[in-house]
Order: structure tokens, then C-alpha cells, then sequence
């Protein structure tokens, strides 16, 4: 049985441009490709660009290098985790990851040495491995591409942070071995004129635990792919994601969860607030549950707050499933106001209603931030979002 949400064919309404409008009939067919010429300049009427603001991006959509200086990378790794380089076609770069847009494209055939976290077998890290970008320049163009390749049986969080102003495309390719445990940590506290398009795909061995977290709390366009599937039964994969847009900021997220192999599991769950005029947010959840993928469970959730007029989110879950015979499947999306019951009973108790409603803010991207497991990184992103609520005095 194959599901096609609604949401799709709104696109078949267009005529201007055939080709452009007819979307995939499967999340399977979605074109990936090495070669930058099968990615044309999206012009933003394609199903997959269809709510990004192309128009910001025509430079960082281009086919060029990497500006000198472009970037500052730091890298802290502890013991027992290698630290190297790998060109294009060196595996295992290009084996887990194939580009899914232009964006990823460009990442993949500009960036001339991708940087290699090599975690070694039975590894357990007590400290998480570190890297932190800063941009160094607003228009400064970065081409990036990171592996990490967790051995099998180790336990590890790696933690990338992106910090300053720069043109960035980037790709994280993650290869989980069987029996591993990582954690990969993704936080974007851009500058407001700092642009970020990014393809992350992880490949789960067999019964190996992978989780992902995409913590989004700056920028001017922000677009991010994560992509899951399966190297063998029992994996255990978790997507989850916060993000929190002002006036005039586009903060997209995107995934997809390709059930390719029996007897795994996946839960996805993302959550957005959004204060503003323009301000903007997407989450597009994809699934996919091939014929073979027999006895899986899976489950995605996205929830928006909207604090002020004038913002706006969009929220598009997508389901497809191939087998009848899986233990459980399905997905929800909500977006709306604060919870005026809520309200009332914080203020019934004599808080006042300002803090009122940082305390239904901070308790409602509190439980997924708490699952990063780092206190010092969790205060420090508990206080940025008390920042973002103090610009307009929520």
C-alpha cells in the first residue's frame, strides 16, 4: 500500500510548468546524484524548494569554491577517536551519503577534503567529540563535508556547532556500526546573515542506536536535510529537533526515514516556535516503508507555538507504506497559540502572565533539549531561547 498525503497533489494544480509541479510519486524516486548537472538552479516552484526563498540563496546555489577564511574549524576529540581527512571518492565518504539537491551537490564537489571522525571499536567516550565552525564574513562562501564513522560497539555524542556569518553548504555523512550507541549533536546559532543548506544522511547497523538533534536558533536561511536508513534489523533510530524563528528569518527542516530493512525502529519529533512579522518555518517529515521492511514501528510528530501575528509555519507529515505487515506506524502535526488554560492556571497561582509564558515556552522545548545529555550545552541553549523571548518581551 503506498499513502500520498494530500499536501503533494495540491502541487499537480499548477500548469505553467509541467515538469517542474509533477512531485515524486514515492520518497523513493527522489533523484540523488554525484554529478552537479543533474541538479539545476531551483527557481523555488519544485515540490522540494517550494517553500524556501530561493531568491536569498542565487549565490550560495552556484558552483563555486570555498572563499579563504571563509570559516574557522576547531576540532576536540578525546582519545580513541581519529582525526583525518578523506578526498572525493575516498570511502568510506560518498558510501552512506548521496546528494539529494543542489545544495548537497555543491557541498559534495567543492569540498576537496572532507574531515574524518573515526570512533574506534568498543570506544566509550566520557567526553563528547567537539567541532565548532565559526563563519568569518557575511557572503563568505564554505563548502564542507564531515564523516563520522562510529565503530562497532562504541558509545560517543559528537557535537557540531555553527557560530559568525558565512555562505555555507555543507554535508555530514554518519556511518553507525553494529551495536553502536552515537549521539550526533547539531546546533546552528548562525548570525542573522548567515546562510545554511545542509544534507546530513546516517546509515544505522544492525542493532546499533543512532540519534540526531538539530537545534536551530539563528540565521537568515536555514535549510536542513536528515535522512536515516538501515544497514540490518534491530536499528534503533530517534530524529529530533528544536528551532526558533524571529522577524525575517526562514528556518527549514526536513527528513526522512527510509525503513529499508525489517524489525527497526524510528521516532521523530520536531518542535518550533516563532516570533515576528515573516518570520517562517518548514518541517516536511518523509517515511518510507519499503516491502521488506516487515515488523518495524515508526512514529513522527512535529509541533509549532506561533507567539506573535505575522509568523507563519508550515508543517507537512508524509507517510508511505509498502507492507501491512509492521507493528505500528503513524505521525501528527499541530501548530497554534499558547494554551490559554495553561496561562490561566500559572497566573491562578500569582505568576505574573510575562513569566507565565516563558514558562510554557521553556517547558515546551524542554523535553527535547534535555535529551542532548551535555548540562553545559543544555543551559546554554535554555538560555539563548530566553533570549529570543526577552527581544519581544514574551
Amino acid at each position: 500500500m503506498t499513502l500520498i498525503t494530500p499536501e503533494r497533489n495540491l502541487a499537480e494544480g499548477h500548469t505553467d510548468s509541467a515538469a517542474a509541479f509533477v512531485p515524486d510519486q514515492s520518497r523513493a524516486e527522489r533523484k540523488t546524484s554525484f554529478d552537479v548537472a543533474d541538479f539545476p538552479v531551483p527557481h523555488g516552484r519544485e515540490e522540494e524548494w517550494r517553500f524556501t526563498p530561493v531568491d536569498k540563496l542565487t549565490a550560495l546555489l552556484s558552483d563555486k569554491p570555498s572563499d579563504d577564511n571563509a570559516v574557522t574549524r576547531e576540532v576536540v576529540a578525546p582519545e580513541k577517536v581519529e582525526v583525518g581527512t578523506l578526498a572525493i571518492g575516498q570511502a568510506p565518504r560518498g558510501t552512506v551519503l548521496v546528494p539529494g539537491d543542489r545544495a548537497a551537490v555543491m557541498a559534495s564537489a567543492n569540498a576537496a577534503d572532507a574531515l574524518h571522525l573515526k570512533i574506534a571499536k568498543d570506544a566509550e567516550l566520557t567526553e563528547p567529540v567537539r567541532v565548532d565552525l565559526r563563519g568569518n564574513g557575511a557572503g563568505k562562501r564554505y563548502n564542507g563535508h564531515l564523516v563520522i564513522e562510529a565503530g562497532t560497539h562504541s558509545k560517543a555524542v559528537v557535537l557540531v556547532e555553527h557560530t559568525g556569518s558565512a555562505d555555507v553548504t555543507a554535508n555530514v555523512e554518519v556511518l553507525v556500526g553494529d551495536g553502536a550507541q552515537l549521539t550526533v549533536v547539531t546546533i546552528q546559532r548562525w548570525a542573522d546573515d548567515a546562510n545554511h543548506l545542509a544534507q546530513t544522511d546516517a546509515q544505522v547497523g544492525r542493532d546499533a542506536t543512532y540519534k540526531h538533534i538539530a537545534v536551530t536558533l539563528g540565521g537568515s536561511v536555514v535549510r536542513l536535510n536528515s535522512n536515516v536508513k538501515y544497514a540490518g534489523p534491530g536499528g534503533d533510530a530517534t530524529m529530533l529537533g528544536v528551532y526558533f524563528a524571529d522577524s525575517g528569518q526562514h528556518l527549514e527542516h526536513r527528513s526522512f526515514v527510509d525503513h529499508n530493512t525489517p524489525r527497526c525502529q524510528s521516532l521523530v519529533t520536531y518542535k518550533g516556535a516563532l516570533q515576528g512579522d515573516t518570520a517562517h518555518t518548514v518541517w516536511v517529515g518523509d517515511v518510507l516503508i519499503r516491502a521488506e521492511a516487515e515488523g518495524i514501528e515508526t512514529y513522527e510528530l512535529n509541533r509549532n507555538l506561533v507567539l506573535t501575528d505575522g509568523a507563519r509555519a508550515d508543517s507537512v507529515p508524509n507517510l508511505e507504506i509498502e507492507t501491512g505487515d509492521i507493528e505500528g506506524a503513524g505521525h501528527a502535526s499541530s501548530t497554534g497559540r499558547f494554551d490559554d488554560e495553561q496561562l490561566f492556571y500559572l497566573q491562578a497561582r500569582g505568576i505574573p502572565e510575562a513569566d507565565a509564558r516563558r514558562l510554557v515556552v521553556r517547558g515546551f522545548f524542554a523535553d527535547i533539549i534535555a535529551k542532548i545529555g551535555l548540562p553545559e550545552v543544555v543551559d546554554s541553549l535554555m538560555e539563548a531561547i530566553e533570549t529570543e523571548l526577552a527581544a519581544t518581551g514574551q
